[in-house]
């Protein structure tokens, strides 16, 4: 039997992981961390204390068995780690990349109490990437039902979504208004974070449970949800459209040339291959003296893609201090490694024009933080009299998005007040068998937050749909003290869904 481990008989440093140079890396789109070795996956795997009652899961907001997939890792058995983690999540190496694991679940590893935390993200890309190499993937017996799902955006909550469906039996469709699926995923992070390889893969593994892309179609345009029900047949929809609509500030200039969102400035870049330009023929003019507003992880994006495009010198101009910036430490850190200059407690108050309309500066004045505001943060105040311009020769805003507007715009459904769907505990709309979820519904969130809410949605269309969810607790729950017969529930029984030509 093995012994039990205590936080003073595991690995007391968390394993490190090697990164390119910092100086190299700033030229090239080349992913920045070369992930772990088999053996750092295990010396790491070593520091996992197993706990009785893991807070980590229950940080994780699809609540993927953590312990479970790394004592995994430690017996060498990766192709089971990988089942475990494919139980609650299908792309682990995305997640193991992207999501905010200090704030989840390392935010809530006891080792973090007198250690580093074990490093679960770094873990779980291990895994997911060994699961693409190898070609792995979890594609259990599917019995089909016979019902249609629509899915509208192919983004985290939208592929959720459909895998949970495409489980269940049912004959599901993604419609994607882009070329490409993937959503956020795809056109909002850069390689140097995110590799196209990687999102590539996992939509692969969707298509063999029988997921269906249909890209370029702009639903609200070419039909609304409305047909989806009424014309199109589909039993259910599923509206994961993300909240892509960029927020400007609205200061004097902002219509300059040269100003621009971090959205379109990364859309560009990474869907539509301007970075190769001229090879692909999307254009993506750059400034010599680049400034970005907000501190945000788009920001941190939109920074080093600047750079990597040739700008001379970026500039991160953020309101409040380093401490408040919203971005994860690791970017930020990666930012600063790769020479971006950061302008703290300032804040843009006009972005000044030169020749043809272009920017040729931007008036910035220096802030303090005042009394806490409604988010808890310290409030920034203008210091009077501290103005100043800052010479540059583009802006890019990234300070945060707002719902996209065109299924609101094309439909029945109950908005609330910022323009995001409204929906009831069980993420249903006001139409009936329209569901939605993700940052169409919350507002920017994170990746894994976005796939919890696809996940949660597909519980309750099979509900709405009445198909049996034999993984859900609530089965059990539901079922608890019934009478049975033959193993069927009693309140299940002398009934039978049909059909109707």
């Amino acid at each position: 039997m093995a012994k039990k481990r205590t936080i003073r008989t595991i690995p007391q440093q968390r394993t490190p992981v090697r990164e390119q140079d910092p100086r190299e890396r700033a030229t090239n789109f080349t992913e920045v961390s070369c992930g772990y070795t088999q053996q750092e996956a295990l010396n790491e795997a070593e520091r996992c204390l197993f706990c009785p009652d893991p807070a980590c899961v229950a940080g994780c907001p699809v609540n993927i068995d953590i312990p479970g997939f790394i004592r995994q890792i430690g017996a060498e058995d990766f192709r089971a780690a990988y089942e475990v983690i494919g139980r609650t999540n299908l792309l682990p190496a995305v997640c193991g990349r992207v999501c905010p694991q200090e704030s989840q679940c390392e935010g809530l590893c006891v080792v973090g109490d007198s250690l580093e935390p074990v490093a679960i993200g770094r873990l779980e890309r291990f895994v997911g990437d060994l699961a693409i190499k190898e070609g792995w993937a979890s594609i259990p017996y599917i019995e089909r039902n016979g019902f249609k799902i629509g899915i509208v955006g192919s983004g985290p909550a939208g592929i959720a979504c459909a895998a949970d469906m495409a489980k269940a039996g049912c004959a599901v469709t993604v419609y994607e208004a882009f070329h490409q699926p993937g959503g956020v995923l795809r056109y909002g992070i850069p390689d140097f974070r995110l590799p196209n390889e990687v999102i590539d893969a996992e939509i692969e593994n969707l298509r063999k449970l029988g997921v269906r892309f249909e890209c370029n179609t702009l639903v609200g345009r070419l039909f609304t949800v409305e047909q989806m029900i009424d014309e199109l047949g589909f039993d259910a929809v599923f509206i994961g459209t993300g909240a892509g609509y960029p927020s400007l500030l609205g200061i004097p200039g902002d219509s300059l040339n040269g100003v621009l969102s971090a959205n379109e400035l990364l859309t560009r870049c990474n869907l539509m291959r301007a970075k190769e330009f001229p090879n692909y023929d999307t254009p993506l003019p750059l400034g010599r003296r680049v400034a970005v507003i907000g501190a945000g992880n788009t920001a941190m994006d939109a920074m080093r893609v600047c750079l990597r495009l040739g700008a001379e010198s970026v500039f991160c101009v953020y309101r409040r201090t380093k401490a408040e910036a919203p971005a994860r430490a690791e970017e930020i850190h990666h930012a600063e490694e790769e020479g971006i200059e950061f302008h703290w407690l300032t804040a843009p108050v006009e972005i000044l024009s030169g020749e043809s309309r272009t920017v040729r500066a931007m008036r910035c004045i220096r802030m303090e933080l005042g009394a806490p505001d409604a988010s808890g943060r310290a409030r920034p105040v203008p210091v009077a009299g501290s103005e100043y311009e800052l010479a540059v020769d583009q802006v890019v805003f990234a300070i945060g998005t707002n719902a996209n507007p065109i299924i609101g715009q094309t439909s029945k459904l109950r908005l609330d007040r910022r323009g995001y769907i409204e929906v009831d505990d069980s993420l249903a709309t006001s139409m009936a068998g329209v569901f939605a979820g993700g940052d169409i519904v919350t507002g920017a969130a994170t990746v894994i937050e976005a796939m919890g809410a696809g996940r949660r949605a597909a519980r309750s269309m099979k509900e709405y749909l009445g198909i049996r969810d034999y993984g859900a607790a609530s089965v059990a729950e539901a079922t608890r003290g019934a009478g049975m017969l033959f193993g069927i529930d009693d309140r299940e029984r002398n009934f039978a869904r049909i059909r109707l030509a």
